[in-house]
């Protein structure tokens, strides 16, 4: 009995679905309709590129583009006598063999394997060879951005004046690694991440196919962890339907991923927000032992603190076709009572914390510590509520710890009029000052501190420098710049060698910023006045040549042979001759 009788048809090949579904025309081809487009007018019209550089993210299509590709220039028809079309017929020799990866004329090269030299040279002598039966020889170099320096020069010349009957397709994740040289010569396509709604789509319809049952959600998880790439969702979806044996849910995805619940991210985030960190650390600990990793804790907070400050600018995005009832409806409550500066200061703390936790020895300590950060900076008074309250002559208290306690020597001053915070909503059991949410509350206008008085000479600008620690621009000022013109709001010099190119740029902006008016800094041709180190090197070879005339300093340089003057301060002066002490 053979192995098909013993196993039946089940024991035939599985195929994974990233390689069961990939496209093999460009009508298979989703969300690139403008990469379609071009290749599409450039083949039906005959004007074709010798070289294209295909570049995106991984797993967005580019080898798979580059295959469709080289299947369009050679395709013959189902009857031998077609040419070079967008839609290959997937019957012919030629579209058959470059489909099985064995088409003697389209070779693939992985250029992360073989990058030197050698591996080139040996490519272009095919390069002067004919193809064996197809209309073009097409070569496909995966990667390309791998290939060392020498072999991207020994491929220039090839690909600059290629033969007629050959075209070179490459594919690369990092565009910015590859040659100018050798981008002027090749027709790029940048392939963009395709979007969750296009994946979702996608891949509901994989999973209909294949016969397996996975909800919406559990699809919506799925695209926003491929991250655009159609290869990782699919190999995700691929999963999720082995893990749950044909039927995948939200829950089984999220446990898959190790992700927490979106209502739970919500808890932790508030809690943290308001100031509990016994809460949030809680919550934590029973997701970590659920399963979840505290990076992707931390990255969901991440995420949330981004829709929150959305829904904050732009409260129209939550009727966006796609966004989840959790997102709508706690995003909105919770954005409303949070104001900008606490979701800007937590956007901070997490993007920081997040770097933490991947490098620490222990995530969840690093989770943890960042959450009891996040809840400490909650009760903390804003930089605007700590200045009002010291020129208020009261030292700020803590948010939610009752009112401020009145500074040694003032009278007390009762708290303003404002809420500082708010109570979660009724019904959550949670109530008592340490458990507000910060509100978003109207700035008090405060009155405007008058601009600073414009420097009247240079000297004063060159003051200013140094009173507000510009330490390299107050170096600039002294020894790059002679002096043309000069009045309050306007300058003109002309720079010395070696003074920075911007240096006029330089002094507006600062001026600008310090003084609260716009300045006009300009360049001149003008020789102008020498720069403040120069006069004051002047100044003091003036005052050593005078200085070594005096008599009493002559007799000391006539009694040490060899002495010099090396400084003059100035003290009053020296006794004259007439009344010099014998």
């Amino acid at each position: 009995m053979t192995e098909t009788e013993q196993h039946g048809p089940a024991a035939a090949e599985y195929r994974v679905l990233a390689r069961k579904y990939r496209p093999s025309d460009f009508a298979g081809l989703i969300g690139q309709d403008a990469l379609v487009r071009t290749l599409t007018n450039a083949i039906e019209s005959g004007r074709l590129a010798h070289a294209f550089i295909l570049t995106g993210v991984r797993g967005v299509g580019k080898t798979t583009t580059a295959r469709i590709i080289a299947r369009a220039l050679n395709c013959v028809g189902p009857d031998g006598a077609g040419g070079p079309t967008v839609r290959p017929c997937g019957v012919c020799e030629h579209c058959r063999a470059i489909a099985e990866d064995r088409h003697v004329d389209v070779l693939e090269m992985d250029a992360a394997s073989r990058t030197g030299v050698d591996n080139i040279r040996d490519l272009i002598e095919g390069v002067a060879y004919r193809p064996a039966s197809a209309r073009f020889k097409v070569y496909i170099i995966d990667e390309v951005h791998m290939l060392s320096k020498g072999a991207f020069n020994a491929l220039l010349k090839t690909l600059e004046e290629p033969p007629d009957h050959v075209k070179f397709i490459f594919a690369t994740t990092e565009i910015r690694r590859v040659p100018v040289t050798v981008l002027s010569r090749c027709q790029r396509f940048d392939l963009r991440r395709v979007d969750m709604d296009t994946l979702g789509a996608h891949f509901a319809a994989i999973a209909e196919t294949e016969g397996a049952t996975v909800t919406p959600d559990a699809l919506a998880l799925i695209a926003r962890a491929a991250d655009g790439s159609v290869r990782d969702g699919l190999s995700l979806l691929d999963q999720a339907i082995a893990h749950g044996a044909g039927r995948a849910d939200e829950a089984l995805v999220r446990d898959m991923l190790g992700l927490a619940d979106r209502a739970v991210s919500f808890d932790l985030l508030e809690a943290a927000l308001r100031g509990d960190p016994a809460a949030a650390l809680s919550i934590l600990d029973e997701q970590y032992r659920a399963g979840a990793d505290p990076d992707v804790l931390l990255q969901d907070m991440l995420d949330l603190t981004h829709w929150l400050t959305r829904l904050k600018v732009a409260p129209g995005a939550a009727e966006r076709a796609g966004v989840a009832e959790t997102e709508r409806t706690r995003g909105r409550d919770l954005a409303s009572r949070l104001d900008m500066g606490a979701l800007g200061r937590a956007w901070q703390m997490l993007l920081k914390g997040l770097q933490e936790a991947r490098g620490a020895p222990s995530p969840l300590q690093a989770a943890e510590m960042i959450l009891v950060r996040l809840a400490h900076a909650a009760t903390l008074p804003t930089p605007d509520e700590a200045i009002r309250a010291l020129r208020e002559g009261r030292v700020p208290a803590p948010s939610g710890q009752g009112a401020p306690v009145a500074a040694p020597a003032s009278p007390p001053v009762p708290p303003p009029g404002d809420a500082r915070g708010i109570a979660p909503p009724p019904g959550d059991g949670r109530d008592g000052p340490t458990t507000r949410l910060k509100l978003a509350e109207a700035p008090r206008p405060e009155p405007e501190a008058p601009p600073p008085a414009d420097p009247r000479t240079y000297a004063e600008v060159v003051a200013l420098a140094e009173a507000e620690r510009e330490a390299i621009l107050h170096a600039d000022l002294i020894n790059n710049v002679h002096l043309v013109a000069f009045a309050p709001g306007r300058i003109e010099f002309r720079p010395a060698d070696g003074a920075p190119d911007d240096l006029a740029h330089k002094i507006k902006r600062f001026l600008d910023s310090r003084t609260g008016r716009r300045w006009a800094v300009g360049l001149s041709h003008d020789p102008g006045a020498p720069t403040l180190d120069q006069q004051r090197a002047a100044r003091d070879a003036e005052l050593r040549a005078g200085v070594a005339d005096h008599p009493t300093v002559r007799a000391v340089l006539d009694a040490f042979p060899g002495a010099e003057i090396s400084a003059v301060t100035e003290h009053g002066g020296l006794p004259g001759p007439d009344n010099a002490e014998d």
